[in-house]
């Protein structure tokens, strides 16, 4: 028998039906509120509020699970890569080796990126920030493919999944080429995506370019632990953008400008801003550590504790481990990093953090390794995006699949009431 939830409003009851997901998830649907009681329901933030069905990714942040497609993270990031994650997110299935082999051949065909690009790319100065630039030249692409996506064609569908996966890691590098200086990369054909990702960031034309084999393992986890998660802030801008039909890369533009907040794809910046100013300020740990339990003090330790995981970020359990390999393997000597070790420590060892659930998230380890590779901070937010591109496209599809109405939120209005206009002369 289906559940029903009855609200009570002036005296007047109404009843709602319940659905409940596939891993128990409770939801009333109120989609005839407003129709059957004229009123409806504020929920800043959207915190309560379920905006669609998806069966992409589950999310239980008091038992800090994290699944694609129903497969967990943990095996995910040990036994699988970034492009068969990908595959997986957006087509519903892990690929069989035949048809993996043919996602990265056709991947490969759409990464070379139509050279007026170049001068779109000319046109932002070198102080730009990268993200910025990457949200202009997403968009810029929709010049170059004006044609929109027919969802319902499913080589059609295929296709666009394939360029925006391809053209998208090239321009996202560009954004670090230009603002260094350095001549422009072009993907090569013959190498992985990911070991693509540290050519195009750091070959140049005067020496060969060696990649260590245990820094490209973590910086696959890191776009495996990234590619993903359920409708945060920047998952949510895509759908409600693509809900009026805009195209894939627009929709993919608007995403990039609403992860490059320092609340949701900047953290892992904010962290090593963090770092950089407890260094800057002596290097006292301690001193800090009491800064951040002090209610009255403003200074907030970043990159501890999250959102929606009430537990422990199960991301950065992994990405943890791979973060101690990468500094290893890289033997780098940072007194940055040194910080964030002691912080560490006592994170997960004081009783105050504990109780607070305020463990090290993955923002904390993605900044850590992205330092120790010599990537620039402000890069940071680009290589999330890169992780992220997946779950944007999955998400996009699947909203249009299901032909999802446009996204048009109701607000109270809390202004002021009909009042006569007063011309100039009288105010």
């Amino acid at each position: 028998m289906s559940k029903t939830a009855i609200l009570e409003l002036d005296g007047k009851k109404y009843e709602f039906p319940v659905y409940v997901g596939t891993e128990n998830e409770v939801a009333i649907d109120i989609e005839k509120l407003r129709g059957a009681t004229g009123a409806i329901t504020i929920d800043p933030g959207y915190k309560n509020t379920g905006s669609c069905n998806s069966e992409i990714t589950f999310l239980d942040g008091e038992e800090g699970i994290l699944r694609y497609r129903g497969y967990s993270i943990e095996e995910l990031a040990d036994k699988s890569n970034f492009l068969e994650v990908s595959y997986l997110l957006v087509f519903g299935q892990l690929p069989t080796a035949k048809q993996l082999e043919q996602f990265e051949n056709d991947i490969r065909k759409y990464t070379l990126v139509n050279e007026e690009m170049k001068t779109i790319l000319e046109g932002f100065p070198k102080t730009a920030h990268p993200m910025g630039v990457l949200s202009s030249l997403t968009s810029a692409l929709t010049a170059f493919n004006p044609k929109p996506v027919n969802v319902d064609n499913e080589k059609e569908l295929y296709d666009a999944v394939c360029k925006t996966m391809g053209k998208f890691m090239v321009i996202a590098t560009w954004t670090y080429r230009r603002r260094m200086g350095y001549p422009l990369n072009y993907y090569d054909n013959t190498k992985g995506y990911v070991e693509n990702f540290m050519r195009l960031m750091f070959e140049i034309p005067t020496e060969p370019y060696k990649m260590d084999n245990k820094v490209v393992a973590a910086l696959d986890k890191l776009f495996i632990l990234h590619a993903d998660h359920e409708q945060n802030c920047s998952t949510s801008t895509v759908r409600i953008v693509g809900s009026s039909h805009a195209g894939l890369f627009a929709s993919i533009s608007a995403g990039v400008s609403a992860l490059w907040g320092p609340l949701h794809g900047g953290a892992n910046q904010a962290v090593l801003e963090m770092l950089q100013e407890i260094h800057d300020n002596g290097g006292d740990v301690d001193k800090y550590v009491l800064k951040a339990k002090d209610k009255e003090d403003p200074f907030r330790l970043m990159g501890f504790g999250h959102r929606v995981y009430k537990n422990f970020d199960p991301r950065a359990t992994i990405i943890k481990k791979a973060a101690d390999d990468v500094l290893t393997a890289m033997g780098v000597d940072d007194p940055l990093l040194d910080i964030a070790k002691k912080l560490e420590k006592v994170a997960l060892e004081d009783e105050y953090f504990k109780a607070r659930s305020l463990y090290p998230n993955v923002d904390f380890y993605s900044g850590i390794i992205y330092r120790a590779m010599g990537i620039p901070v402000e890069m940071y937010t680009v290589l999330f995006a890169i992780g992220r591109l997946p779950g944007w496209i999955a998400q996009w599809k699947e909203m249009r699949l299901n032909k999802e109405p446009i996204g048009r939120p109701r607000q109270v209005y809390m202004g002021e009431n009909l009042r006569a206009f007063v011309p100039v002369e009288k105010r």
